[in-house]
């Protein structure tokens, strides 16, 4: 398998780096390429990410994933909230953008991946929770998006209380405890102001409607951060869409961080085979 695991890209925002990695089996065939967005307090070697792009890889797909520029992470310590200067200066607005950026390098003479090994006729999106709502709203407005598909997406950005804007808003900063490092994230309430400012671009369910590429929605039917009414909600609004509800699935499909297993946990497995058969057939 190749991998290239330090791919640095810029973000137009704040000039904060993207660090990315693909992964392939070279064949001198070309391949569709699958890139997956991570979700809030996510980021791209997650738990079992990388598991999930070696399977992916060996199903004969180029499997992209990047750290967004204001996730927390740096290129220097690519697993750990480093930067929590830039977590709190993150928006959706800044992800949308970061996530055309690396489309932009792959359809760019940069790529590290040659052009005998990738087919960008057959580009895919793929994002959980967060990052789901993400790729369903680039798949929208960029053309070179052929199919996409959910894992455990919210359908609504404001995901916040009334009582939790007010205070925040005079505050202009609040915090989103991270149990499993024991840190006070901060987040300023610019992100509020950007979902409001750019409204029409960031309406997920506006975007739903009017998506006319395959979609997939893949969601667990115990998913205790964002419910399973946020699946049917999205295959409502787009009839066309594929739904996988999986019976008993949480909202990282079985899988933590840290991950030492050397297979992926049964929902994930589900999940992927689904996923992957669905873009085979695109």
């Amino acid at each position: 398998m190749k991998l290239f695991d330090n791919i640095t890209l810029t973000s137009s925002h704040h000039s904060k780096k993207i660090l990315t990695d693909i992964r392939y089996i070279p064949d001198h065939r070309k391949k569709p390429v699958i890139l997956f967005i991570h979700g809030f307090k996510g980021f791209k070697d997650w738990g079992h990410f990388n598991l999930i792009a070696d399977t992916a890889a060996e199903e004969c797909f180029i499997f992209v994933k990047p750290n967004l520029s204001h996730n927390g992470t740096t290129p220097e310590n690519p697993q750990d909230f480093a930067d929590l200067e830039a977590f709190s200066e993150n928006n959706f607005s800044i992800e949308l953008d970061d996530t055309g950026t690396v489309i932009n390098y792959l359809f760019s003479q940069d790529c590290v991946v040659p052009p005998s090994e990738m087919d960008l006729n057959k580009l895919f999106l793929m994002g959980h929770s967060r990052g789901g709502g993400l790729v369903l709203l680039k798949a929208k407005e960029d053309r070179r998006i052929k199919g996409v598909a959910t894992w455990s997406a919210v359908d609504d950005f404001n995901r916040w209380t009334d009582n939790l804007l007010k205070g925040w808003k005079e505050n202009e900063i609040a915090y989103v405890y991270n149990s499993r490092t024991k840190q006070n994230m901060p987040v300023k309430y610019q992100i509020v102001e950007d979902l409001k400012s750019n409204h029409e671009r960031l309406h997920i369910s506006n975007a739903v409607k009017v998506l006319q590429i395959p979609f997939l929605i893949v969601h667990g039917s115990q998913d205790e951060t964002v419910g399973v009414q946020s699946a049917s909600y999205l295959h409502k609004l787009n009839p066309q869409s594929e739904l996988l509800i999986i019976d008993g699935a949480n909202h990282v499909l079985g899988g933590a961080h840290p991950y030492y297993q050397s297979i992926l946990p049964d929902h994930t497995q589900t999940a992927l085979k689904q996923t992957l058969n669905f873009f085979k057939h695109i």
